[in-house]
Parts: structure tokens; sequence; C-alpha cells
């Protein structure tokens, strides 16, 4: 009997360890299922290379990373001249109505440029964004106008925006992964000033109104700024719709990159995952920039004047294979018998790139200035100007 019951105990044991191993391979299956967006990027700023992509072309629901857009609209117009950091701004019952995350601006509540722009990178304040909106284009709609205008110039073909925070649930308001990396490059390389806000990570602001005054604590968004050394923002996003987004900066030894997650089903899951990009993107590739300034003239025919300066835009080479980028090589090559009229910006000239004997890539030369083509009095004049230096 002893002999018996043994082994019925051993068959019994023997059936029940796959089935409780096919448990826990289910758990696990489900645990990385939680870890998945819908959609992902990693680029190289500098290039605007795609290191890594999944789904990168899929229209979802942005949320509050639609304020990268809006951010550059707002530089943009500081660049221009149209406004300053310390230009007052109004709060209208508009800005004030907005919900979702918010810094709680009050009706008739002015606030700096400066101050209004902490609010929308550090703390995603949608009443914030309307506000500057408002002062920008007059009202939101004509801002936002501008937005996919803007877009539009990136070449950002999958965006279309309906408002300028990210908080509708309209289905006509979206972009992608991809168009996120493109509109998070033009915004740090464009305007790095960005940086000074965006890792920032708490800061006071005062709220003065008929009520009096009263602090409020900015709190960022992005968790990684804590946790990650090398991450240096950007901004965050989340609603209903939109699940869990994040395009995130990071640098390290010279290489600089944006990581977008979007669709996340978590809080936790959209950090990770960028992080996980980042971590890959610093281990596999390498950057060659050459942003050389060519401070040279070249010589023209038949124009206003015999020589004209030229320009670099520069070049960057992003490498996952191992490469020695120390062997790429550079040739330069000016067009010949360059006669005006010349427009600036006109090319000129271009550099060629290659490494191991093949060509990785080329940009080109262009004039600084332009030249008009001489006429018959400035050549009969430039005649005359000789003959006295002759006589």
């Amino acid at each position: 009997m002893k002999k018996i019951l043994a082994f019925i105990i051993c068959i019994s044991m023997l059936f029940s360890v796959p089935t409780y191993a096919e448990e826990e391979t289910t758990n696990t299956e489900q645990t990385n299922q939680v870890g998945k967006a819908k959609s992902s990027v990693l680029m190289e700023a500098s290039s605007g290379t795609i290191i890594k992509a999944s789904n990168e072309n899929e229209k979802l629901s942005p949320a509050s990373i639609t304020k990268i857009m809006t951010m550059i609209i707002i530089f943009d117009a500081i660049h221009s001249g149209k406004i300053k950091l310390t230009d007052m701004a109004t709060t209208s019952a508009h800005a004030k109505s907005m919900g979702g995350s918010q810094v709680f601006l009050e009706e008739g509540e002015q606030q700096s440029v400066e101050t209004l722009i902490k609010c929308i990178i550090i703390a995603s304040g949608n009443d914030a964004s309307v506000t500057m909106a408002e002062h920008i284009a007059g009202s939101e709609e004509e801002f936002v106008k501008r937005m996919n205008e803007r877009a539009k110039g990136l070449g950002m073909t999958n965006t279309h925006f309906e408002d300028c925070c990210g908080l509708t649930d309209s289905d006509n308001h979206y972009t992608t992964a991809k168009d996120v990396a493109i509109m998070s490059r033009e915004l740090i390389t464009k305007y790095p000033e960005v940086f000074k806000y965006s890792t920032i990570w708490m800061e006071p602001i005062i709220h003065k109104t008929a009520k009096g005054e009263s602090e409020f604590m900015l709190s960022n968004t992005n968790k990684l700024l804590k946790t990650n050394q090398y991450v240096k923002g950007l901004k965050t996003g989340s609603t209903s719709k939109a699940k869990y987004c994040v395009s995130t900066v990071a640098e390290k030894d010279g290489v600089k990159l944006i990581a977008v997650i979007m669709a996340a089903p978590d809080y936790k899951a959209r950090f990770s995952l960028a992080e996980e990009l980042i971590n890959y993107g610093f281990s596999n590739c390498k950057v060659y920039n050459d942003q050389t300034n060519y401070n040279k003239s070249i010589k023209i025919l038949g124009g206003k004047k015999d020589k004209i300066k030229i320009r670099y835009r520069g070049y960057s080479y992003v490498d996952t294979t191992g490469s020695d980028l120390s062997k790429i090589k550079k040739e330069i090559t000016m067009k010949k018998n360059i006669s005006a009229p010349i427009k600036k910006g006109d090319v000129v000239g271009k550099i060629e790139y290659t490494l191991d004997n093949k060509i990785i890539g080329e940009n080109f030369l262009e004039a600084e200035e332009s030249v008009k083509e001489a006429d018959y009095l400035y050549t009969l004049g430039k005649m005359f100007r000789l003959f006295l230096q002759i006589t």
C-alpha cells in the first residue's frame, strides 16, 4: 500500500508541474503585453536619422505632446521680434475654462511670456497654452492654423491639430511618432534655449489676482529627469483616448537622441520604454559631425562684385554598424565659371563624404549674399576707375 501511495503522489506531482508552468508563462506574456506601446521612434537629433521604429506612421491622438508644436510657434514669435519674454499676457475666460492639466490661471490674470513658457513645458498647463495662443495670434483657432502650416512646412504629412494643448478627443487631432520626433528635433535644434526650461524639476510661480497673491508650485511631468542623468526633457502627454505618451531628449558623449513613445498602457511604461530606446541608442550608435565654418570667398563673373562669401550648413552621419568614423573623407567641389546674377542661398558647390570608398552623404555650399549682374553703366564706371589707377 505504501508503494502504491508513493507512486500515486509522484504521478500527481508530475502532472501538476506543467499546469503551474503554463500559468506562469501566460502571466509573463501578459506582463510583456502591458509593457508595449502602439508606436515608437528613436531618432538621432543632429541628422534626423531614425535608428529604431515601430509603427512610426500610425496616426494616433498625441495628448499634451501637441504642446511641442505650440512651443515652436511661441519661440518663432520670440525670435522674429513679435513678442518678448518680458511681455505680459492676459488670461481670457476661454483660457481659464481649460480642464485637464492646468496651472489654475484666473480670468484677467497676467503672467509674463517666460512664466507661461515654464507653465507649458514644466507643468503642461492647458490654460497657459491657450493664453499664449491668444496672445500671439488673437485666438486659439488662428494659432492652430499656424501650427498646421508649420507642421506642413516640416514635412509632417500625417499630422493635423485642432487645438493647441491636445485636450481634445476629436479624431481629427492626430499625429504619428515619426512626426512627433520631427517637430521635437525642430524645437531643440532651432531653439536649444528650450532646455533652460525643460530641465527644471520644480519651480514656483506667483498668481496675482483681485483676490491677492498666492504661490503655485510647478512640477515637471517628465519623471526621467530624476532617474536618468542624460535626459533633458521634453514633453509628456496623456488622455483616455491617447493613453500615455512622451517625447524624451537625452544627450551623452555628443550623441543627442529623441525617443518618442505613443499610446503606452500606463505612465510607468512610457518612461521605461523611452529609457529602453535611449539606452539602445547610446549603446549602438556613433555620430560624425562636420560643422566646419567655411568662411571663404569665391570669384564670380559679370557681377557688381568680384567675390562672394559662401556658407555651409554642416553634415551629420549616424553609424550603427561599429565602423571607424575617423576614416570618413570629404571632398570639396566648386562650380566652375560662376556668373551673376546670384541669389543668396544659390548652390555654388558641394562637399561629398565617403567611408571605405563608399559615398555616405553630401551637402551643399551656398552663396552667403546676392549679387546683381553688372550693367553697362557699372562696367563703364569700373573701367574708368581702372584707368585712373593706371594713370
